[in-house]
């Protein structure tokens, strides 16, 4: 007796269900047809410096940043930056968004928005195009929000030929 099932010799029935796919590893996602495969997502990815992780240096690029741990140096990210509750980042901050739940000792430089939630802090300048500020968190430094950079810079040049003397 053979070990498959089907004997070669007999015809054999025509198929009414879709070929059987190729068997994987285990734990991996079977095989697809790439015509089916899904799309990738357009939206940002996300980095985690996760919880009892300390990294030092710098960090650039696009995409959304989630600090749970502690980081020592400048981030610049087209995305998002999150400091988690407990986490603490020590550098310039120059991001889309930022959201400081743990605690930040640095400026944030040109945000869309920055959000400082119950229990955060900043130690640091704060310049962003919109600031919410939550009770029982804490601040010190100064903060400038609500000012369209770009215009406030064509003012500065369109007064730098005016004279002050009389």
């Amino acid at each position: 007796m053979a070990i498959w099932d089907k004997d070669p010799a007999q015809p054999q029935p025509a198929a009414t269900s879709a070929p059987p796919r190729p068997a994987t590893p285990t734990g991996s996602a079977p095989f697809l047809d790439p015509a089916k495969a899904p799309k990738e997502r357009t939206d940002m990815k996300e980095s985690l410096i996760a919880s009892g992780l300390s990294i030092e240096g710098k960090i650039i690029g696009s995409g959304h940043v989630r600090v749970a741990g502690k980081f020592k140096g400048d981030v610049q990210v087209e995305g998002n930056l999150h400091i988690d509750s407990g986490a603490r980042v020590e550098g310039q901050v120059r991001a889309s968004e930022v959201i400081v739940s743990g605690e930040l000792q640095g400026n944030i430089e040109s945000a869309k928005r920055v959000e400082l939630q119950q229990g955060g802090t900043i130690t640091g300048d704060v310049k962003a195009g919109s600031l919410t500020v939550a009770a029982g968190s804490r601040m010190r430094g100064a903060v400038d929000f609500g000012f369209d950079d770009g215009a406030r810079a064509a003012t500065l040049l369109a007064d730098k030929g005016r004279s002050n003397v009389a």
